[in-house]
């Protein structure tokens, strides 16, 4: 989990996309990393699971928590577009 979080700081205000263990993927701008979850925002016009979207700092702009441990893969926005 300590990788993950390292490298979702290391990319922070980045677009990347990020594939759970699950084999969901989530696609967004990184907001905020805490030691539990990183937060992204949904490019594209995209909202989070089922639609929900959470407020957070100065103002609202939507986002949504993916938690660091059930992240299996990492993908930076430049390489999205290759996929």
């Amino acid at each position: 989990m300590g990788y993950y979080y390292d490298l979702c700081c290391k990319h922070h205000g980045q677009v990347v996309q990020i594939t759970e263990k699950c084999g969901k993927r989530h696609v967004g701008r990184i907001v905020a990393v805490d030691q539990q979850y990183v937060y992204l925002e949904p490019v594209g016009g995209h909202r989070g699971p089922g639609g929900f979207c959470y407020g957070w700092g100065w103002g609202w702009r939507p986002f949504f928590p993916v938690a660091l441990a059930a992240i299996a893969g990492f993908a930076l926005g430049a390489a999205l577009f290759w996929i």
